[in-house]
């Protein structure tokens, strides 16, 4: 059974930092394309960031340069650190794994990041 598990959201002022993290099982890990969406209320789900195997990264323009996603491969983890939070980023993040190659596509439940004074 594939799990995949946020952890880290909550509410930050402005300008602040959060961490979040995703811890993955069922899956192999390593060959999985790990990524964090996130869905503001009202509007569609977006990519923010994504790693791949062989640890390429991307990332919308949006948080470029204040976002930095990074995975463990050893700890099957997937993390996102988010630096100088704006309030635009509030929403709901959620956790992807995905092996193109075989179709397959998986995601946690979110987890929900607030940026407010």
């Amino acid at each position: 059974q594939v799990q995949l598990v946020e952890s880290g959201g909550g509410l930050v002022q402005p300008g602040g930092s959060l961490r979040l993290s995703c811890v993955a099982s069922g899956i192999i890990f390593s060959i999985h394309t790990m990524a964090w969406y996130r869905q503001a209320p009202g509007k569609e789900r977006e990519l923010v960031a994504s790693i791949s195997s062989s640890g390429h990264t991307n990332y919308v323009d949006s948080v470029k340069g204040r976002f930095t996603i990074s995975r463990d491969n050893a700890k099957t983890t997937v993390s996102l650190q988010m630096n100088s939070l704006k309030t635009e980023d509030t929403a709901v993040y959620y956790c992807n794994a995905a092996y193109n190659l075989a179709g397959l596509n998986y995601w946690g439940k979110g987890t929900l990041v607030t940026v407010s004074s």
